[in-house]
């Protein structure tokens, strides 16, 4: 069975992508990473495939257009258990997911739990260059869906973590509903209710060196107001 696979979705990342692979696969000998590209306009498919042929570690899935973050998490969580990965990883392609995580990550959820997860919001944890506002909605947020939902997790809505591979095949992903930043709170949620364990390790959140985030309050809102669909129907 391969060891791990590190997947980025991205919808004009050009600038980033480079650095990002280049920084990913220095982190950990184990790993190879699977660009989830949207069809971006900004050719950064076009520069994934040129990646992937000089370096056999780089692995290219073309999406024929955007759908939201959890769709593109789909496709490709389905093309890393084909593959036989042992252990799944999301990542952001922006550097706000910092590569030097990855090989604690990695280990927790093969040690430790089944899915271990980058908190912001435990003790060694914490955010840089993020206002006021986006700091209480973020927090604010977690508090909220941990109180609906009824799960003992500091950070609900982090998208950076790592599966063992038996939680994806245990959770029913062709049951997953979210395509939207809702999609981070879903799955843990399912993980939860299966039985899966979770461990939260402490990381530092950097917002995104080059380029414009996709997070907008509409999105946000929209998150919030799915939780309430998953406390009744999941």
């Amino acid at each position: 069975m391969n060891p791990a696979l590190v997947i980025i979705p991205t919808y004009n990342e050009r600038d980033n992508l480079g650095p990002i692979t280049t920084a990913v696969l220095a982190a950990d000998k184990r790993i190879d990473i699977l660009v989830c590209d949207d069809n971006s306009p900004d050719g950064t498919g076009q520069l994934a495939d040129e990646l992937a042929a000089k370096e056999p570690r780089i692995k290219v899935l073309h999406r024929e257009k955007k759908e939201g973050l959890g769709r593109a998490y789909l496709a490709a969580f389905r093309w890393a258990l084909d593959a036989g990965y042992a252990f799944i990883i999301e990542m952001d392609a922006d550097f706000s997911h910092d590569p030097r995580y990855l090989p604690k990550l990695i280990d927790t959820a093969r040690d430790e739990a089944d899915v271990a997860v980058g908190s912001r919001y435990i003790e060694g944890g914490g955010t840089v260059n993020w206002g006021i506002g986006r700091q209480i909605m973020s927090r604010g947020g977690s508090v909220y869906v941990r109180t609906v939902l009824g799960i003992d997790l500091h950070d609900c809505t982090a998208g950076f973590k790592c599966f063992n591979r038996r939680v994806l095949e245990g959770i029913g992903l062709e049951k997953v509903q979210s395509s939207g930043y809702g999609f981070q709170i879903e799955l843990k949620y399912r993980a939860i209710k299966k039985g899966f364990t979770i461990k939260e390790i402490p990381i530092v959140f950097e917002d995104r060196r080059v380029g414009q985030s996709k997070m907008s309050r509409k999105i946000f809102l929209e998150a919030i107001q799915m939780v309430w669909k998953l406390r009744f129907t999941v």
